[in-house]
């Protein structure tokens, strides 16, 4: 066991229920005993639907294993030693699973730790995502970073123990108060979230008094506090949630008197869709991708695509790219690169017209490939029309001296004088031939 004088914790622990909550939803929110409890959070249907759509969409994506040839092409390569735990990250979760566990971490709690078991050669076989809850990152007095990792159901240590950071993968989230503290978007939605949830209960409390609101009973004298409880006991019992409706009989002077919606009451649905909104610029989710709000004018899914994958995926990616390059002790020129054709694919028209405008750049073979087709015999050149010129043909031909150029014209012939004699003659002769025949018709 190492001494620690020092501890960086990623979350707060919470002992009474085993979780956690964010208890500063926002700068000076403790002072006004604000809370945000996370698993309520969760429940918002904005939050679950902007954290199961990025998982999903990053976790389809297939992890290649590239590598960087001599004229600097990374190109897809198999390895014994990497490509077997990218395809089969550990026994009781798929691909798929592995990724969405990942992202999902690091979207809820802000930290993803995924923890290496090496083989006999010392080569990574495979990767546990850990429960962040039960991790808690640690530095020692000589500055190196280890991970105290709890028991879980999946371990078979009952006791806590403590491994160094190279056994380690953290991909963490807006370090915004600690390089080894990520912080989840939950910190900034938290209040709108639980905004929107108050809503919806208020929202179901009410139509399951089918949609008709609160009252008053009145009496025309002084009624004492009991007569009152039991008045109020009464009518709830018989006249409001499923007895709404019934007829009631009063005596004793009382009256009923309906309160009436205010304007404010009824705009929830404005309110509840203000407060997704905040929820998807928390995490950079477009509304229309979750069904809150229009959708763009323009017919263009794989603008829409690249819009979604610029502005919310791309980071995520390219940070698990590097953790894994890393995480694997991968050497110079190979890495890790998810194939972004599953989620930037376009339409068949689309892709016909791109491959069409590529002939020059793909070979038919490679064009075939992208349809998921077989190749075919001599499909393996890239073609281009006769008229085509290299740049290096232009400029030869531009060197070359321009035939019609007065100045490069080759010099005429000199011609005698007794040569012009001769054919102003010969064509004096013709012209009397010519006046002759002309006379005789």
């Amino acid at each position: 066991m190492w001494p620690f004088k020092r501890k960086e914790k990623a979350l707060h622990q919470v002992p009474s229920r085993g979780g956690w909550r964010i208890l500063e939803a926002r700068p000076g929110a403790w002072q006004m005993n604000v809370e945000v409890d996370k698993e309520s959070v969760l429940a918002f249907h904005a939050v679950f639907a902007c954290m199961t759509l990025i998982a999903r969409d990053i976790a389809k994506l297939r992890v290649k294993l590239v590598q960087k040839d001599e004229a600097g092409i990374w190109s897809e390569v198999t390895n014994p030693a990497y490509s077997p735990v990218l395809r089969k990250p550990n026994g009781y979760q798929t691909r798929i699973q592995f990724w969405e566990s990942w992202i999902l971490s690091k979207l809820s709690c802000g930290n993803t730790y995924v923890l290496k078991v090496r083989d006999g050669r010392g080569v990574v076989a495979q990767m546990h995502v850990l429960d962040p809850m039960r991790v808690k990152p640690l530095i020692a007095d000589d500055g190196s970073v280890f991970y105290e990792v709890q028991p879980d159901n999946l371990s078979a240590s009952k006791n806590p123990i403590t491994i160094p950071a190279r056994e380690i993968i953290h991909d963490r989230f807006n370090t915004l108060f600690h390089p080894l503290v990520g912080l989840s978007p939950i910190f900034a939605n938290g209040l709108a979230a639980t905004q929107g949830l108050k809503i919806q209960n208020n929202s179901a409390t009410f139509f399951g008094n089918a949609s008709i609101p609160g009252g008053v009973l009145s009496a025309p004298g002084a009624i004492s506090d009991d007569t009152a409880q039991r008045l109020k006991e009464y009518w709830e019992d018989n006249y409001s949630g499923r007895g709404a409706g019934k007829v009631a009989v009063l005596g004793d002077g009382l009256t009923y008197e309906r309160m009436v919606m205010t304007s404010v009451d009824a705009q929830l649905v404005e309110q509840l869709k203000w407060t997704a909104e905040v929820v998807c610029s928390t995490f950079h989710v477009p509304p229309y991708k979750i069904g809150i709000g229009q959708m763009p004018t323009y017919n263009n899914i794989q603008a829409l695509n690249v819009e979604y994958y610029s502005q919310c995926l791309q980071s995520l990616i390219e940070d698990a790219e590097i953790c894994l390059d890393e995480g694997l002790g991968m050497a110079e020129g190979i890495g890790t690169e998810f194939d972004l054709d599953g989620l930037l694919r376009m339409d068949s028209v689309a892709q016909m017209e791109v491959m069409d405008k590529a002939k020059g750049i793909f070979s038919p073979n490679e064009m075939r490939r992208r349809f998921d087709l077989a190749p075919k015999n001599g499909g393996d050149s890239v073609f281009l029309q006769e008229q085509n010129y290299s740049l290096e043909a232009l400029a030869k031909r531009d060197a070359r001296p321009d035939p019609w150029s007065k100045a490069e014209a080759a010099p005429q012939p000199d011609t005698s004088a007794q040569d012009v004699a001769e054919e102003r003659a010969f064509m004096a002769e013709t012209l009397l031939a010519m006046r002759k025949s002309l006379e005789a018709a």
